[in-house]
């Protein structure tokens, strides 16, 4: 028997389905006007990944960002280059290995990343404030909770 003729003779299955799909569709929707709020100018989304996975797990060498990334090295340098010329990067030779460079976030790049958060954390404050009554608030603290539980699955 196929997904659809289960979800059909099953209610809740089916309900689940349709939550499921909604609720993919609105956090999407949800994350796009966040990222509206916060323009960190003509980054790629690669260029954005390094940067993210630099500031969440600390300095790195390019072969390790690769890895992180599923690319090849050489691509992954073509990305580090771009973001030493930014200024969001810099370089400094691993006390280990001098044939390594160890990358890591500059201060500049930290308070555009702060700066950005700050922002979309104020148009969201702003929406909920505008938008939302306290019960309703409070309906959104509660699916926070389960949302959370999701993530965590």
């Amino acid at each position: 028997m196929d997904d659809d003729q289960t979800h059909k003779d099953d209610p809740e299955a089916g309900r689940a389905l349709t939550i499921a799909a909604e609720l993919r569709v609105v956090v999407s929707r949800l994350i796009r006007r966040l990222r509206e709020q916060a323009d960190v100018g003509d980054l790629t989304s690669s260029q954005k990944s390094v940067l993210l996975h630099l500031e969440r797990e600390g300095p790195a060498t390019v072969t390790m960002l690769a890895r992180a990334q599923n690319m090849r090295p050489q691509s992954m340098g073509a990305i580090v280059s771009t973001l030493e010329v930014a200024g969001l990067v810099d370089g400094a030779p691993d006390p280990g290995d001098g044939r390594q460079t160890i990358l890591s976030l500059t201060a500049a790049c930290r308070e555009m990343i702060t700066a950005g958060r700050a922002a979309r954390q104020d148009w969201l404050f702003r929406a909920i404030q505008t938008n939302l009554d306290q019960r309703e608030e409070e309906q959104l603290a509660d699916a926070i909770e389960l949302l959370k539980r999701l993530a965590a699955s």
